[in-house]
């Protein structure tokens, strides 16, 4: 980390106000001592809890309120450097607030450096002018491998000398996935799965991924999902599977003969119930990184900016969880414009096209949409995404594939069945339909008291209605709109 020589320029410039927003306490106070060095500058901290305490000296707390640590910075005439340790409560009180101010232009008093420390750090708008914030470096591959072996080397102290099996391969992925984490989380993580079996190995990867998730998604606007479906498990969507097989090397970094540029995205349009979202999970499993989902109903808030907000944290979270696949579910109704937001959606529109433009990690967009017409054309230009695929209704050999699947998951065996003959009883069935025709079967054979068989499935699917039925124009309009504007996934 180098953040110390960043804080020794802020501390020999005398700077009056740092606001230090962090739950790492000991991390800043270590920062601060290396900052300093050999400087004469003294070191306190300060908390409600301790009072007042000289750190390069051994000497005791002096136990102080909120109001008596200002007069103890006031009287002192040594240039010094103050830690004060959730002090930001305090601050609601007027008088507390002018002290801190009359300390921080320097009203007849010493020109120290008061840092202000604590977590979700909020200043009212006097101080937060004076002060400036610092962030702590987060670290790097390096430091976080020395956590991870230091963990273990904890772990066989306390476990009777008990060697704790490392694999190469598997330690340097748990290193990797750790990356964007404060040390006291990454320590915490490497712990747990230490812990849990006296090992680290690709088995621990699915638990760092989903802590580290569940650190970050504070808001629970994403959704994690680590082991997303595999290709193999989705009918059909042939163009698609060989697509993201060409790309993902690139994407996962490997490297190529030629230049390439890393894949961004694709656009999944299509029939309701066709398996978008489906294809939308699989594309991080051919991908082989996790897939979250946001929730764009749930980034939507009330309060004039929180929305906003919710939106750059959650693109924010994704990039430190990079590499992964970022999935945005019927995007057509998250960017839909409306006179009654109050320019909101244009707001986050333009912040989320900005994002697909500039953003620089590993993040592959999968957005899915039922209705072209609601999307708005700035999405759709050119270079947005990288292919906008069509998933259609199965064609025969598809549903026949689709049966073979949905009869396997529920443990019927699809050879004892004529395939072909449901398959042309289903035309124009979505995949949806086909699967709730399965299930439906299995109802009406288990209210007889009687084995499942093809009767009852060939009975379910004539009486359903499905949707190219119902909706035969919407879906018809589709369907041509797209025949001569995208590529088939199949």
């Amino acid at each position: 980390m180098n953040e110390h020589h960043d804080l020794a320029a802020l501390i020999r410039a005398d700077t009056p106000l740092l606001a230090i927003d962090t739950h790492e306490e000991m991390e800043v106070i270590a920062s601060f001592q290396r900052a300093l060095g050999t400087s004469l500058r003294p070191l306190y901290t300060w908390s409600i809890t301790t009072g007042l305490k000289r750190l390069d000296m051994d000497a005791d707390a002096k136990p102080m309120s909120s109001g008596e640590v200002l007069d103890a910075i006031r009287n002192t005439r040594q240039k010094s450097v103050f830690l004060l340790l959730d002090y930001s409560p305090f601050l609601r009180y007027v008088v507390t607030l002018r002290q801190l101010r009359e300390i921080a232009i320097r009203q007849g008093i010493a020109a120290h450096t008061i840092a202000l420390v604590g977590a979700n750090l909020d200043l009212p708008k006097e101080l937060d002018a004076l002060a400036v914030r610092f962030s702590l470096s987060l670290p790097n591959e390096a430091e976080l491998d020395k956590i991870v072996r230091e963990e273990a080397l904890n772990y066989s102290r306390e476990n009777a000398g008990k060697r704790v099996q490392i694999h190469a391969n598997a330690l340097k992925a748990v290193v990797r996935n750790l990356k964007g984490l404060a040390g006291t989380d990454a320590r915490r993580i490497a712990r747990r799965i230490i812990a849990t079996d006296g090992m680290i190995s690709d088995v621990d990867l699915p638990a760092v991924a989903k802590a580290k998730f569940e650190l970050l998604n504070k808001a629970g606007v994403l959704s994690f999902e680590y082991e997303p479906i595999a290709f193999q498990d989705v009918a059909g969507l042939r163009r698609l599977k060989r697509w993201i097989e060409q790309r993902r090397p690139v994407f996962m970094g490997e490297t190529t003969s030629v230049h390439l540029d890393p894949p961004k995205g694709l656009l999944l349009l299509g029939v309701q119930g066709t398996g978008k979202s489906l294809a939308a999970k699989a594309v991080a499993g051919g991908f082989q990184v996790p897939l979250l989902r946001l929730d764009m109903a749930s980034v939507y808030n009330k309060y004039h900016g929180e929305t906003e907000k919710n939106l750059r944290e959650s693109l924010n979270n994704a990039a430190v969880m990079a590499p992964c696949v970022l999935w945005i579910d019927e995007i057509e109704k998250a960017f839909a414009s409306s006179d009654s937001d109050g320019g909101t959606s244009q707001r986050i529109l333009g912040y989320f096209l900005t994002w697909m433009a500039e953003r620089k990690g590993k993040i592959f967009l999968v957005a899915t949409a039922n209705a072209i017409d609601n999307l708005p054309p700035e999405l759709l230009r050119k270079g947005r995404f990288d292919e906008i695929f069509f998933v259609d209704l199965p064609v025969a050999d598809i549903r026949i594939e689709l049966f073979r699947l949905h009869m396997t998951k529920r443990g019927l065996k699809p050879e004892g069945f004529d395939l072909e003959e449901l398959a042309a009883v289903s035309a124009g069935f979505s995949g949806a339909e086909i699967e709730q025709g399965v299930v439906s079967a299995l109802y009406a054979a288990h209210g007889e008291g009687a084995k499942l068989d093809q009767r009852h499935l060939v009975e379910e699917l004539q009486q359903t209605r499905p949707l190219s039925v119902l909706m035969a124009e919407k879906v018809g309009r589709l369907r041509a709109w797209a025949a001569e504007r995208t590529v088939p996934a199949d």
